[in-house]
């Protein structure tokens, strides 16, 4: 398996790295334009957050968390008939203190370690620093052959699927959602899987996956595989989701909708999770709708979450998450981002110039009456470039979600609390 996974790297790097060297082979050109295409970004970002003396944070040496990151990225796709081969190659580069934070001795992770994995079926990730300030990670997040012809689409290799219809909280997805206040959306991690579709005249498809993946000791095993699978279908003015899957050895079975509703979508999914201990029901609901205002193009949508497996009361004290293993474990796994029950969010895009988007956003938390204000600006500032900056401001008291979880350190209570994060980032695409 090693082997196997030295090769895709070292063949997306010689096919990167011997480019500029064939540039002068007319030849090559012409049959590299005809089969392949190549096309990726380079970015750079810069975040700022500002604590205070009840923070955890503040309580270990730092006032304020600054960090820098780079991604560059380049997307290989050859296309021959049916087939598809696809390489994206990513190399990352992290800089600052939430890196020197997750190398703190305090028996808990305070910062972000680099991207791993350790529980995929296939490593294709590569750390070459991991230090006290800065990680610098190689990896592939997509390595996948494609085939498709008429209606059959068929797919095996590390890839990305996107499941249910939530545009914030989405419970039906599976496999590496967004976290709900994430700035950045262009790409989600790819999974090791096996995926097919197929679709019907009526315009109807059906969707199988099934993800192989790793246990903690590094063994393939089914006790950690995903099968699911997934109908698509049009009734009347609606469009269906229907979902049944084994995930992690538990039941799965949900329901989509996606409607017009006087002049407005209206979405929802309900799924429901059947556990050897207990069954969860988890629900979210949303209401979107566009308009123009002022000569300005604008929409808006109110999306409301019930998470099943969240917090009661806005208890997240440690001896209460512990006794919540389900919700937990959902947070290692990536699946879930919120440790409360109910939550509403509200967001508005404002068109304003053709080239200027200006999102302001906010999360509350029902159980707690904690709450996250964003404000996202987008700018293309040419073709290929585009400027992304942010202003976050998580509001609560001490304890609850957004205002910051409480943590015990020295036998003082401390919280996982900012006062503000700003966040720009420059992308340019080629």
């Amino acid at each position: 398996m090693k082997i196997f996974n030295r090769i895709l790297q070292l063949g997306c790097l010689t096919l990167i790295f011997s480019f500029p060297a064939y540039a002068n082979d007319s030849m090559w050109i012409s049959t590299l334009n005809e089969h392949v295409e190549i096309q990726g970004h380079l970015k750079l970002s810069g975040s700022l957050s500002d604590t205070d003396h009840n923070s955890i944070y503040g309580a270990v040496g730092y006032s304020d968390l600054k960090g820098i990151n780079s991604d560059a990225r380049l997307n290989i796709d050859g296309y021959w008939g049916p087939w598809q081969v696809e390489l994206d190659y990513q190399l990352l580069l992290t800089y600052g203190d939430m890196q020197s934070l997750s190398h703190t001795p305090l028996g808990f992770n305070l910062g972000s370690r680099p991207i791993n994995d350790d529980r995929r079926f296939l490593n294709l990730t590569q750390t070459f620093v991991d230090d006290e300030n800065v990680a610098l990670t190689q990896r592939l997040d997509r390595a996948a052959v494609n085939y498709s012809k008429d209606a059959l689409v068929l797919k095996i290799g590390r890839q990305a699927i996107s499941w249910g219809n939530g545009l914030v909280y989405t419970p039906m997805d599976l496999f590496n959602p967004f976290d709900p206040a994430s700035i950045v959306t262009e790409y989600k991690t790819g999974d090791d899987m096996v995926y097919g579709q197929y679709l019907f005249d009526s315009g109807n498809d059906v969707q199988l996956v099934w993800v192989a993946r790793r246990d903690e000791n590094g063994n393939v095993t089914d006790a950690v595989d995903s099968n699911a699978v997934k109908y698509h279908f049009f009734q009347a003015q609606s469009e269906w989701d229907l979902l049944i899957a084994n995930h992690y050895d538990d039941q799965i079975v949900a329901i989509g909708n996606v409607t017009n509703v006087v002049g407005s979508v209206l979405s929802s999914d309900l799924v429901y999770t059947h556990m050897d201990t207990e069954d969860v029901l988890s629900a979210v609901l949303n209401a979107s709708y566009s308009w123009v205002l002022f000569d300005k193009n604008m929409s808006a949508f109110a999306e409301y979450f019930y998470n099943g497996f969240g917090q009661k009361h806005g208890d997240y004290s440690p001896e209460a998450l512990a006794a919540n293993p389900a919700l937990w474990q959902r947070l290692e796994r990536g699946e879930l981002y919120t440790l409360g029950q109910q939550y509403l969010t509200t967001s508005v895009s404002i068109e304003m110039t053709p080239l200027w988007m200006l999102t302001p956003n906010v999360f509350v938390n029902l159980s707690d009456n904690s709450a996250l204000l964003q404000l996202i600006s987008s700018h293309n500032l040419t073709q290929n470039t585009q400027l992304t900056a942010a202003f976050s401001l998580p509001i609560g008291p001490d304890g609850t979600e957004f205002g910051g979880v409480t943590v015990t350190q020295q036998g003082s209570p401390k919280y996982f609390s900012t006062e503000w994060t700003v966040f720009a980032e420059l992308a340019w695409y080629f």
